[in-house]
């Protein structure tokens, strides 16, 4: 893996090279060496939204979903005009199937698109949302507090604890 930077044009940042270009050739040592990199770089510009994309596209490699979606939000939340963290939360709330938060993000997204191929690549991303959810049978909010379920879980555990306990 090359441990060079390059730097970005806009801000002179400097941005770690990815070390694949298919997602699925990239060995586990790689990605590992990678990922600490990125993380070692976001310790030092805890302000770049950049870092942050890249550390957050690197973590959902590694099928690691929270920490993805943490990087990604501390990316948008660092920069809300940033078009590439937008989209890639966006997507990655569509890859996780909570397809009404990933329609919200990615036209989000859209609005800050800049030039013809970020309008391009947003436009796809949102019709492969929404034809995914006039499809879908299901679709997931990630809202709804579990209080109650696991109260009542945790009831049915007691009292099935209780049963078997004046059962012997």
């Amino acid at each position: 893996m090359s441990t060079a930077l390059v730097t970005t044009a806009a801000q002179g940042q400097q941005l770690p090279v990815v070390p694949w270009r298919d997602p699925q050739t990239v060995s586990p040592r790689v990605l590992s060496e990678y990922i600490q990199q990125l993380e070692t770089a976001c310790l030092e510009d805890p302000e770049s939204a950049d870092l942050r994309t890249c550390l957050g596209m690197a973590y959902a490699v590694n099928f690691e979903v929270y920490k993805s979606l943490d990087a990604l939000e501390d990316a948008t939340a660092i920069d809300p005009m940033h078009f590439w963290a937008q989209l890639k939360y966006g997507e990655l709330l569509y890859r996780l199937r909570a397809l009404n938060r990933a329609e919200e993000e990615t036209l989000k997204a859209l609005e800050l698109a800049q030039n013809s191929l970020q309008l391009s690549v947003a436009r796809k991303q949102l019709q492969q949302v929404r034809e995914l959810s006039r499809a879908s049978i299901r679709n997931v909010t990630w809202d709804k507090p579990l209080t109650k379920p696991v109260l009542v879980f945790v009831g049915m555990v007691l009292v099935l604890f209780l049963v078997m306990a004046v059962w012997k």
